[in-house]
């Protein structure tokens, strides 16, 4: 019997207006992988995250999690059900404390005590946020809104987490962090993860498989090993000649 995968997407075409940013994206992730969608400015990564989350309609195609058809389905109602995204830019909430941030995460949740034992397990996946919880969320570093646009995440419970440019606007040491961290989500709460990255080079070495995305399009898709190997991937993303 085949594996049903996680998320599958068949032939999604979105636009913005007359303009066409998605032109029949198709992919799975299965059970416990990092999947990653790695292209330049303006590929249509990002809006391939929208269109999961149905935050940006689309126009043809289909979007099944865990096999059920979910693109019609409102976009507010897609984190109860363990589909949650860490948009691009991190979107935290500048005025709310830590805390109320995190808080924000399991808005939809009633059990007191899971609640609690989650917060727990966030400060001791970022301890700087432990030393910070009444700290208003906009007085943080870029890193820091990093880590915490990610723990509110998983206040949800995530089964499957969408990351939109976890790397944007972190400086090396700090992307570096971040991305032990996804790998111990991964690894540790044993959470599936599609990764939206235009750092290649990491995301390639983070996850498991890859698709490379082109003006709204798979250009190529295969294991994150054989995209690292690919001369014309190394040219055309990871800066060499």
């Amino acid at each position: 019997m085949t594996e049903q995968p996680v998320l599958e997407l068949q032939d999604i075409h979105t636009s913005y207006g007359n303009i066409k940013a998605l032109k029949g994206i198709s992919l799975s992730v299965f059970q416990g992988e990092i999947v990653t969608i790695i292209g330049a400015n303006g590929a249509g990564k990002s809006t391939t995250l929208m269109s999961i989350c149905n935050i940006v309609p689309i126009e043809k195609g289909a979007v099944f999690y865990y096999g059920e058809a979910i693109h019609k389905r409102p976009a507010d109602t897609l984190p109860a059900r363990g589909l949650i995204q860490v948009p691009e830019g991190r979107r935290i909430f500048p005025r709310l404390s830590v805390e109320d941030n995190l808080d924000m995460g399991a808005f939809f949740r009633k059990d007191h005590a899971g609640i609690a034992a989650d917060m727990g397990h966030v400060y001791n996946l970022f301890p700087v946020l432990k030393d910070r919880t009444r700290q208003k969320g906009g007085t943080l570093s870029g890193g820091e809104q990093q880590m915490l646009a990610i723990g509110r995440a998983l206040m949800g419970r995530p089964k499957l987490l969408l990351l939109d440019e976890p790397s944007l606007g972190l400086a090396p040491m700090i992307v570096q962090k971040i991305f032990e961290i996804i790998n111990n989500i991964n690894t540790i709460n044993k959470t599936t993860i599609l990764l939206v990255e235009q750092n290649a080079n990491i995301a390639l070495k983070t996850a498991k498989r890859g698709y490379v995305l082109e003006t709204g399009t798979i250009l190529f898709s295969d294991q994150s090993d054989a995209l690292l190997g690919n001369p014309d991937i190394r040219k055309a993303y990871l800066g060499e000649i």
